[in-house]
């Protein structure tokens, strides 16, 4: 069997409720250690380990507890015991967590992230099934090289291009337009597609770190002032902007990006539409002041910017970044 260990750092999997009920709930209340007491079958799959990093709900997650977490992934991979890890996290943030993941460790293990809609105290929990799954795919053959994945509802997605997109269901992700990386039958993994974008020992970004820039979103909406752009810049190197359609914004927005980009601030054009593609635009930005984020959303392209930041202040270098990741 193989070793796999698992990194807990809380989310609703170690939610704890009214016994039954899938809502009122604390994420982050059961350590590890219980669940997999309470998953004896668990044990026939792997030899596991459990380290219990943190214990909180994911919306505590930050860039500091990224950067732990990465830099303890990147330290336990190196030892020859051990051949894959899997992540317990909340599901509100875990989309983030899994592009840092994605860009920033170092290993062609496999490293998966799981975690639950229903808390651990609910009838029909999912919690369970989803870390016996990720435990089966961190174990399988196929997912060598495959870069980060996110394992949910019998289904495996990439940890660039997984989405949340139902705050109720159960089957709670989905990957945009671009389909899942393949599907899980009990503890069996069905690979049909691959991601392309460079990860893991392919990205430049791959290794520890201890601090990032400070990088901010700012969502448009009709009727937004230019405010918010100035006051995010005194303190940002960079600032994404979540625009409307194909990543637009009005005239005043406009004029602000253009007098904060000559004072070296970078901006990256996302949008608020869930499905789609922003890409360079000659007549709305003539002078590529914005850099497109293409299919990030605009929380990854904040992760994806803060590490480029790290590298390189360069505009039209950033630029290129964001066409290879």
């Amino acid at each position: 069997m193989k070793n796999i260990v698992i990194i807990a750092t809380g989310g609703t999997i170690a939610g704890k409720g009214q016994n039954g009920k899938t809502v009122v709930y604390r994420a982050g209340e059961i350590d590890m250690q219980e669940i997999l007491e309470s998953l004896p079958e668990i044990n026939k799959l792997a030899h596991l380990k459990a380290i219990q990093l943190y214990n909180i709900d994911s919306n505590e997650m930050d860039e500091q507890k990224w950067m732990t977490l990465s830099n303890l992934i990147n330290t336990l991979v190196l030892e020859e015991d051990v051949d894959g890890i899997v992540v317990t996290h909340g599901t509100d943030c875990i989309e983030e967590t899994s592009y840092y993941l994605t860009l920033t460790i170092n290993t062609n293990k496999p490293v998966v992230l799981t975690g639950a809609m229903r808390p651990a105290t609910a009838t029909s929990a999912d919690g369970p099934f989803n870390l016996y799954q990720a435990v089966s795919l961190a174990c399988h053959n196929e997912a060598y090289g495959k870069g980060v994945m996110v394992l949910f509802s019998n289904t495996i997605y990439s940890g660039r291009d997984v989405q949340k997109v139902n705050n109720f269901k159960v089957d709670a992700f989905g990957q945009k337009t671009f389909g899942c990386l393949g599907y899980m039958q009990d503890e069996k993994a069905y690979f049909f597609s691959d991601t392309f974008k460079k990860h893991t020992v392919q990205s430049l970004f791959a290794g520890n770190y201890s601090s990032l820039p400070k990088v901010s979103i700012a969502l448009f909406y009709a009727g937004a002032t230019e405010d918010i752009l100035y006051h995010l810049a005194e303190e940002n190197e960079g600032i994404v902007l979540v625009g409307s359609g194909s990543g637009n914004y009005n005239e005043r927005w406009k004029r602000a990006i253009e007098d904060l980009s000559k004072e070296g601030i970078i901006f990256v054009r996302s949008s608020r539409v869930q499905e789609g593609i922003v890409f360079d635009d000659d007549i709305f930005d003539p002078n590529h002041y914005c850099i497109p984020s293409n299919t990030l959303s605009g929380q990854k392209a904040r992760v994806l910017l803060m590490l480029a930041l790290k590298k390189t202040k360069n505009r039209e270098q950033i630029r290129q970044i964001f066409n290879l990741y």
